[in-house]
């Protein structure tokens, strides 16, 4: 449940990216805020189990960057 919540934030992120590349920054910088106070929690758990606990959040917030980037992106290669 959680990945198609990942999947569709992604989703939502790289359209409102392509449409309104400006004001898409905000909220791909809360998910990425949320989603580090996230693997900072995972991360103090000792050992391996840190780790462990937060790359779930890291790989998220990587996923996030990279739809948002890929949204304008795409929308500087359009000729209009």
């Amino acid at each position: 449940m959680i990945i198609a919540g990942v999947i569709a934030l992604c989703v939502v992120l790289a359209v409102l990216a392509f449409l309104l590349p400006r004001l898409s920054r905000h909220p791909e910088r809360g998910t990425q805020r949320s989603g580090g106070m996230g693997a900072r929690a995972g991360g103090k758990a000792p050992g391996p189990l840190g780790r462990l606990f937060s790359k779930p959040f890291h790989s998220s917030s990587r996923a996030v960057g990279k739809s948002g980037s890929a949204g304008r992106r795409a929308r500087r290669k359009m000729p209009f």
